[in-house]
């Protein structure tokens, strides 16, 4: 169990890193418990494990500034749990949900109870994610993802797949870029 923890933790300081991600910045996060216990997405979520992985990430993302969200399942649309203050900050509309096992999954639960203030949302606009099981993140960061190859690609038995966000080109032939 120590070892999913320290994978998560790796994980995230890997994306940190990989990404440039600084203080201030967005990273959505979903994660399929299931696929961590190696089992089929949605079919054996448990919120233990999800503590285990909360356990590695919350702490490297606190420590440096940056803030998470955390989609949950397809049962609540793959609505997200954020903190009321980021909420605010960025004008997410929230929508009247709180996330439990069989609808939301293990994982947004598990963040729904230890934030400090949670509140849900539709969507938002991430800078980077951590798709921990195939769950789906795309429709959650910003435009133009990058994929971000991790060394440390693995929870568990789940696969972990990482994006980062950069602006759009735009002009064509004549513009230049930074």
């Amino acid at each position: 169990m120590d070892k999913i923890t320290a994978q998560s933790r790796e994980a995230a300081l890997e994306l940190i890193e990989k990404a440039g991600l600084k203080g201030g910045e967005l990273v959505v996060i979903g994660c399929s418990t299931s696929e961590v216990c190696g089992e089929r997405i949605g079919s054996d979520g448990k919120v233990e494990v999800a503590g285990l992985i909360v356990d590695g990430i919350m702490p490297v993302f606190e420590e440096r500034g940056i803030h998470f969200a955390a989609q949950c399942c397809e049962h609540l649309n793959r609505a997200l749990v954020v903190e009321k203050e980021i909420a605010d900050k960025y004008g997410f509309e929230q929508v009247c949900v709180v996330p439990h096992p069989h609808a939301g999954g293990s994982f947004g639960t598990e963040v729904y109870h230890r934030f400090k203030e949670p509140v849900m949302v539709e969507e938002i606009k991430a800078d980077a994610g951590l798709d921990i099981g195939n769950t789906l993140i795309g429709m959650h960061l910003k435009r133009v993802a990058v994929p971000v190859r991790l060394v440390n690609n693995k929870i568990g038995e789940a696969f972990v797949n990482a994006a980062r966000t950069r602006p759009k080109y735009i002009g064509g032939e004549r513009a230049f870029y930074e």
